[in-house]
C-alpha cells in the first residue's frame, strides 16, 4: 500500500520535533467519534464535549430558531444526493467533483470536453445552467408527540405504519410558500418523528471545475483509499429572481444572497485539531442485528459486486473504443464503480472486524436484561422471535431481489419501458380521451429526451444480454420473470439473440421509431413491441411477486427494530444515542489525525503535492497529471496556499463519522470557518456503515488551500478566490532548536484482536 514519506526530523524546529514524538501516541489515543448528530440535540448533549475538544463556539452559533448560524451555509444538493457549502455573499458554493460529475458529464460534448478538460467560468454570463437544485434547511421540527398521540398498541404494524404516514402527510401539506417544503422523517427505528423544513432554489448554475485528472485523480485505484492525493471538488452558484426568491432559470436573475457563508481559513491542520463536518448523510444501518449482517454478507452484497463487476466491465469496452460513449456513459460508470468497490470493502470489514460476533453478543447482552424483568419481558420478548421469523423469510426472496435490482433494472431499455406504463394504462382504459392520452405521451417524451442523450443502444444490448443471462443462471427459476419463458423457448436460452432481436425491433432502442409511435400511438402497437414486453414482464414480477413476498416479512422486522430499539435505548439511558441517517442534516465532530490500519503500518493526516509527482504515470489514465499542474508542482509554485514549512497540502484525515450524501460536506475548524471538503471514507472501516470502528474510522477531505491553489494558480481563475473571505494565518515565530540526538519514537501499537 502506498504511503507518504516524513521529513527527516533531526533539520526541523523544536516544535516539529515534538509533534513527530507524540504523533504515534496521538493516533493511537485518538479515537473517532461516533455519532451523526441532529442539531437540535447539540446544546444537551454535544456542546461541552465539542468545546472540549477545540469548538470555540456555541451549539446556538450552528442552529438556532431565530437567527442565522452555520447551517444556513450548509446545502443539499438535489434530494440529498450530496452536500455543499457556501463560500460567498454571492451564492458561490462549493461540493465534491464527483458530485458535480452528473452536471459536468451532462454539458460535455466531445466539443466541449469539460469532463477531461475542466471548465472556469472568467465572468457570471459564462456560466452554465447545472441542472439541480439546491436546499436550505429553515427549521427542525420535533413532531413525535402528534405522531404518537394517533397510534396505538392494537394496531397491526401495517395499520401503524398507515397512520404514521397519514400524519406525516398532513404535517408536510402545512408548510407553504413558494420553495417552501417538508420532509417528515421516522426516527430510531419508528420510536420518534421530525419534520425538517427547507426552501428550494432551482437556477444552479456551473462556475468552475477541474479536469478530471485532478478531479479524479488515482481513479477506481484510490477510491475509499488513504493515503489519497483527489482534488475532488466542484463550483457552482445559486441565481434567484430579482426579489430574491426561488425561480427557474433566466438570464435576469441574479446570485442568491445567503445567511451565512463560511470565512475560509489559510490556518491549515495539524494532528489533534478539532474538526467537525455538517451535510446530508444518506443512509446508516447501525442498528442492524447480527440475522441482517448475515443475510448482507452471504447473499446481497456478493450478488451486488458480481453484477456490478460485469456491467464495469462492458462500460468500459464500449467507452474505450467509442470517445463519445466514453462521455455519455463516464457518469453511470462513475456510479455504478463507487459502490461495487464499497461493497468488496463493506464484506472485508465485516469479516475482518467480526461484526456478526458483535452483533450477536450485543443482542444477547440486551435480551438477558430483558429476561430479568417480567414486564420487560412483556414488553420486549418478542424481539427476537420477529427478527429471526423475519429475516428466515426475506432470505428465500433476497437474491432474486437483488437480481431484479441490479440486474434486469440494470438495462436501460427496460427502464425507459417502465416511463411508458401510464401510457399504456391509459391507451388500456380510455384511448379516446385524448387530453390525457397527450399528457402521457409528453410524459415519455419528456423522459426520452433526457434518456436519448446519454445512451448507446450499443452498451446497452451487451449489459441486456448479459444481465439476463446472470440472473437466469444465479436466481432460482420459479423466481424469474416469465420474459424468460419466451427466452428459453422462442430463442433457445440464447440471451445474445434474443437481445439482437429486442434491440433491431423495439422502439425503446430506436428513436425514431419512438417518436413514430408516439406521434400515434396505439395499445397494439405498444404490447407487440419486444423491449416493451420485457419491461412490461419485469416490472410486474417486481411488483406481484418479488414485491409481496418480501413486504410479507416487513411487518415483523418493522416491529421487531422498534422494539428493540427501544430496548436499548431504557436498558442505557444514560448513552447519548443518536438516529441512524437519512438524508436529514447531521453534525459530526472529532479530530484531525493519523491512524495505524493494520500490523507493521502508520499512516499520516496529510498529504502533500509530493506525493502527486510519486504517483505521475502517463501510461495509466487513472494517474495522469496535466501537464501545466506538473510544471507548477515540479517548480513547487505554491505561492501563499503552501504550509509553514512550504509543501501544498492535497488532503487530510479527520476522525469525523460520515456517509453516502455527506459528499462534499463543509469540514470546519474551532472557530467555524471553511478547512476542507469531505469526500470519502477508509478502506480500513468500509463496515462502519454498519458498525462505528473507532480506532480504524477516517473521513478523508481535500485541504481547502489545495482547492484555492487549483482555482488560482492551476486555472487563473483567482477571481473566484477573491469573492470568498479568506483568513490569513497568522505567522509564528519559532526559535530552531538543534538537536544533538534524535529522540526515539515508539512504533504505533497494533490495534488489539477483537
Amino acid at each position: 500500500m502506498y504511503r507518504t514519506q516524513t521529513k527527516n526530523p533531526y533539520s526541523m524546529t523544536m516544535k516539529r520535533s515534538l509533534s513527530l514524538l507524540f504523533a504515534a501516541v496521538l493516533a493511537v489515543a485518538t479515537q473517532a467519534h461516533e455519532g451523526m448528530w441532529l442539531l437540535t440535540k447539540l446544546k444537551q448533549v454535544n456542546e461541552a464535549e465539542m468545546q472540549k475538544l477545540g469548538f470555540k463556539l456555541t451549539a446556538e452559533d450552528i442552529y438556532a430558531i431565530n437567527r442565522s448560524g452555520i447551517k444556513d451555509a450548509v446545502v443539499r444538493l438535489g434530494g440529498g444526493f450530496c452536500s455543499g457549502e457556501m463560500v460567498s455573499a454571492e451564492g458561490l458554493f462549493l461540493t465534491n467533483h464527483h458530485c458535480g460529475y452528473d452536471a459536468i458529464q451532462g454539458l460535455s460534448s466531445v466539443e466541449h470536453d469539460y469532463l477531461t478538460d475542466g471548465f472556469w467560468a472568467m465572468n457570471r454570463e459564462q456560466e452554465l445552467p447545472a441542472g439541480f437544485n439546491v436546499s436550505f434547511l429553515q427549521r427542525i421540527d420535533d413532531v413525535t408527540a402528534q405522531v404518537l398521540a394517533e397510534l396505538n398498541d392494537a394496531m397491526t404494524e401495517d395499520e401503524r405504519n398507515a397512520k404514521v404516514q397519514e400524519v406525516g402527510a398532513k404535517l408536510r401539506g402545512e408548510v407553504k410558500g413558494n420553495g417552501m417544503s417538508a420532509d417528515f422523517k421516522v426516527m430510531f427505528e419508528g420510536n420518534e418523528f421530525y419534520l425538517f423544513v427547507y426552501k428550494t432554489y432551482r437556477d444552479v448554475r456551473l462556475v468552475g471545475t477541474p479536469p478530471s485528472a485532478i478531479g479524479k485523480f488515482g481513479g477506481d485505484t484510490d477510491n475509499w483509499m488513504w493515503p489519497r492525493h483527489t482534488g475532488d471538488f466542484s463550483m457552482f452558484r445559486v441565481y434567484t429572481g430579482p426579489d430574491g426568491e426561488p425561480a427557474d432559470y433566466d438570464k435576469a436573475n441574479v446570485p442568491f444572497k445567503p445567511a451565512h457563508h463560511f470565512p475560509v481559513s489559510m490556518q491549515g491542520v495539524k494532528e489533534g485539531d478539532f474538526a467537525m463536518v455538517m451535510g446530508y448523510p444518506g443512509s446508516t444501518d447501525r442498528f442492524l442485528s447480527s440475522h441482517g449482517v448475515k443475510l448482507a454478507l452471504d447473499i446481497e452484497q456478493p450478488s451486488r459486486v458480481k453484477i456490478r463487476r460485469a456491467k464495469l466491465d462492458i462500460y468500459d469496452e464500449f467507452m474505450k473504443a467509442d470517445n463519445k460513449v466514453r462521455i455519455q456513459y463516464a457518469s453511470k460508470y462513475a456510479s455504478v464503480s463507487n459502490y461495487w468497490k464499497y461493497f468488496i470493502g463493506q464484506q472485508r470489514g465485516l469479516k475482518r472486524l467480526r461484526v456478526y460476533d458483535k452483533k450477536k453478543a450485543q443482542e444477547d447482552e440486551l435480551m438477558a436484561w430483558v429476561k430479568a424483568n417480567a414486564d420487560r419481558k412483556a414488553k420486549y420478548g418478542d424481539i427476537v422471535t420477529l427478527l429471526e421469523r423475519g429475516y428466515n423469510e426475506r432470505t428465500k426472496f433476497e437474491k432474486a431481489n437483488t437480481y431484479m435490482q441490479e440486474a434486469a433494472f440494470g438495462s436501460e431499455a427496460i427502464i425507459l419501458g417502465f416511463r411508458m406504463m401510464g401510457l399504456k394504462n391509459q391507451l388500456a382504459t380510455d384511448p379516446k380521451d385524448a387530453a390525457k392520452v397527450s399528457a402521457m405521451v409528453a410524459r415519455v417524451q419528456a423522459a426520452a429526451d433526457d434518456f436519448w442523450k446519454d445512451y448507446n443502444p450499443a452498451t446497452d444490448e451487451k449489459v441486456t444480454a448479459t444481465m439476463f443471462r446472470m440472473m437466469h443462471t444465479d436466481v432460482e427459476r420459479d423466481l424469474q420473470p416469465t420474459v424468460m419463458n419466451t427466452i428459453e423457448k422462442k430463442y433457445k436460452g440464447n440471451f445474445e439473440a434474443w437481445a439482437r432481436a429486442v434491440f433491431s425491433t423495439s422502439m425503446l432502442t430506436d428513436r425514431a421509431k419512438l417518436d413514430a409511435f408516439l406521434a400515434k400511438p396505439t395499445l397494439k402497437a405498444l404490447e407487440k413491441d419486444l423491449g416493451f414486453q420485457a419491461s412490461e414482464s419485469c416490472l410486474n414480477h417486481y411488483r406481484n411477486v418479488l414485491g409481496p413476498a418480501v413486504d410479507a416479512s416487513q411487518a415483523d422486522l418493522d416491529r421487531g427494530y422498534r422494539l428493540m430499539v427501544a430496548a436499548m435505548r431504557e436498558m442505557d439511558p444514560n448513552k447519548s444515542w443518536y438516529p441512524n441517517a437519512n438524508s436529514t442534516m447531521r453534525l459530526t465532530y472529532g479530530q484531525v489525525g493519523s491512524y495505524v490500519p493494520g500490523d507493521g503500518m502508520f499512516y499520516k493526516h496529510v498529504t502533500t503535492a509530493a506525493g502527486i509527482l510519486e504517483k505521475e504515470d502517463p501510461t495509466n489514465d487513472e494517474f495522469i497529471v496535466p501537464a501545466r499542474q506538473l510544471e507548477l508542482l515540479r517548480k513547487k509554485d505554491y505561492g501563499r496556499y503552501a504550509d509553514e514549512n512550504g509543501d501544498l497540502i492535497v488532503c487530510f484525515i479527520s476522525n469525523n463519522d460520515i456517509t453516502g450524501g455527506n459528499s462534499g460536506s463543509p469540514v470546519i475548524n474551532g472557530n467555524g470557518e471553511l478547512i476542507g471538503i469531505a469526500f470519502d471514507g477508509n478502506w480500513e472501516a468500509m463496515s462502519g456503515d454498519i458498525a462505528f470502528e473507532p480506532a480504524l474510522q477516517r473521513t478523508i477531505s481535500v485541504d481547502i488551500r489545495y482547492v484555492l491553489w487549483t482555482i488560482d494558480t492551476f486555472a487563473g481563475a483567482g477571481h473566484l478566490v477573491k469573492e470568498m473571505t479568506l483568513v490569513e494565518r497568522k505567522p509564528v515565530v519559532v526559535e530552531e532548536v538543534k538537536l544533538e540526538a534524535a529522540p526515539v519514537v515508539p512504533a504505533p501499537a497494533t490495534p488489539a484482536k477483537k
